[in-house]
């Protein structure tokens, strides 16, 4: 036997357990997980937090409701996108302008 498909074997055979662990683990892990989530809806709750946090990186893909139309182009309208969250996150329907 060839040592490439030796190789092909091992890489199947890994990607196939990783497979089943992926599909196992949130199973295990549902009770746990279902805890915190409750923990956190009440931490929400009592501080009054409004609105949603989906990066870190730069203010405009952290609150895309609240960014405004050049903030993506804070260094002039061609510089390249500094975070790569930007690119995830599109504009908000506001700003998007007239479409036909």
């Amino acid at each position: 036997m060839r040592k490439s498909t030796l190789y092909l074997i091992y890489i199947t055979l890994n990607s196939l357990v990783l497979f089943f662990f992926l599909l196992v683990h949130p199973v295990l892990t549902a009770k746990t997980h279902n805890g915190r989530i409750t923990e956190e809806k009440m931490l929400i709750t009592a501080l009054g937090i409004t609105d949603l946090c989906l990066f870190t990186e730069a203010p405009y893909t952290r609150h895309p409701s609240q960014s405004d139309l050049h903030a993506a182009f804070q260094d002039h309208p061609m510089a390249l996108e500094h975070f790569p969250s930007g690119s995830l996150v599109s504009p908000p329907d506001g700003f998007k302008g007239s479409e036909p």
